[in-house]
């Protein structure tokens, strides 16, 4: 007998995460795994590696992938190891107090945009030197006590694995990140569940997922598309670091600048200063001033506002290192802009061209130096 297929019930597939529990007297390592400060405080790195070294090593260094892998039988010698309970204790006082430090209020607060940090190896959020850079901002900063909040992407393939073929050509292998085995922590409502970031694209809205990391006493939060309110075509924004065509790039930026800032409004965080690590992030002042304007501003003053509290860097001073876009491709993602701020599109063109009315491409770089 055949069963029509339209009238048989389509399934319904939920992810379900299983967690293991720590002991109690262990606790406190789960709380040491959660924060990054682990990366550059070398006693609380050889505490991870000295549970299981080879585990360690096997987990690519990763303290949460540990700890959920680590055997009943070692956490049983764990806790029956003086010795090792007191290097625990030490460590988790010695955390403690650096935690305990006080903000400085006498310097004021960033909020720091970047496409890539490099933190650890396990957190595949970075690849080269400007993110390792990005992740040294956020770890002096910590060091140093400076109220900064930092605004990145959760990528799901992040950078890839190489391999070699037999005849000696590299292999990208891309391996999607489990999100539930990294050091980071989803943001949730006040209902405990995922808080969901809309951020307003031309003819539809995109949903991101906002994940923390907790980098000794800084925040850095990532921004994730891949998830089922989204389009296939949109999931794939947060899917690889500068991965994609031209479009892609500037959904990217778009989703970096734009939505960042609006992120930041949405978890309630208000700097001071706005930092865009490279042209990437420059649309995060496009929305600057958007907000002075909409709140009863003029253009002239909200831009000289904009630019007041505004850094920017760039590492890469050759023309390939910056990103161009075409004119075309810039109005279907920036049309609604001009009315919003009052100005005509070919005034919102010259900010991004390195020669005013003249057919070059939009660039980032010039439009963060512009604001």
């Amino acid at each position: 007998m055949k069963l029509p297929v339209s009238k048989t019930n389509a399934p319904v597939w939920r992810d379900i995460t299983v967690k293991s529990v720590l002991p109690k007297a262990l606790k406190t390592l789960e709380t040491l795994s959660r924060n990054l400060w682990w990366v550059w405080n070398s006693a609380a790195k050889n505490l991870f590696r000295d549970l299981d070294p080879d585990l360690w090593r096997a987990t690519g260094e990763n303290p949460v992938m540990l700890l959920q892998q680590l055997p009943s039988e070692r956490l049983e010698e764990v806790m029956n190891d003086a010795e090792m309970m007191d290097r625990i204790k030490n460590v988790f006082d010695m955390f403690n107090s650096y935690m305990a430090k006080p903000m400085r209020k006498d310097i004021p607060s960033v909020s720091y945009f970047s496409m890539e940090y490099g933190l650890c190896n396990c957190l595949k959020i970075y690849s080269g030197g400007l993110g390792v850079l990005a992740g040294d901002y956020i770890k002096e900063a910590s060091d140093s006590c400076v109220d900064m909040t930092a605004i990145g992407f959760l990528y799901r393939y992040g950078y890839f694995t190489q391999s070699l073929s037999v005849d000696g050509q590299q292999i990208a292998n891309y391996e999607p990140q489990n999100f539930n085995q990294l050091p980071i922590e989803q943001v949730t409502d006040e209902n405990g569940h995922p808080l969901i970031l809309e951020v307003p694209y031309p003819g539809r809205i995109i949903y991101s997922h906002i994940w923390r990391v907790n980098v000794g006493r800084m925040k850095l939060y990532l921004l994730d598309t891949d998830f089922d309110m989204n389009s296939e075509y949109d999931r794939s924004i947060t899917h690889q670091l500068y991965g994609g065509d031209w479009e892609n790039r500037i959904k990217q930026e778009y989703l970096l600048g734009i939505g960042g800032v609006l992120a930041l409004k949405k978890l309630g965080i208000s700097n001071t200063i706005y930092h865009a690590n490279e042209g990437h992030a420059a649309l995060l002042n496009l929305q600057r001033l958007v907000d002075y304007v909409e709140s009863g501003l003029d253009f002239n003053t909200s831009l000289e506002l904009v630019r007041s509290s505004s850094l920017y860097t760039v590492h890469t001073p050759v023309p390939a290192g910056h990103d161009y876009f075409d004119e075309g491709l810039a109005h279907k993602y920036l049309n609604e802009f001009p009315a919003r701020l009052g100005i005509s599109w070919q005034d919102l063109m010259n900010m991004g061209r390195e020669n005013p009315d003249s057919q070059d491409r939009f660039s980032m770089s010039v439009f963060a130096l512009n604001t």
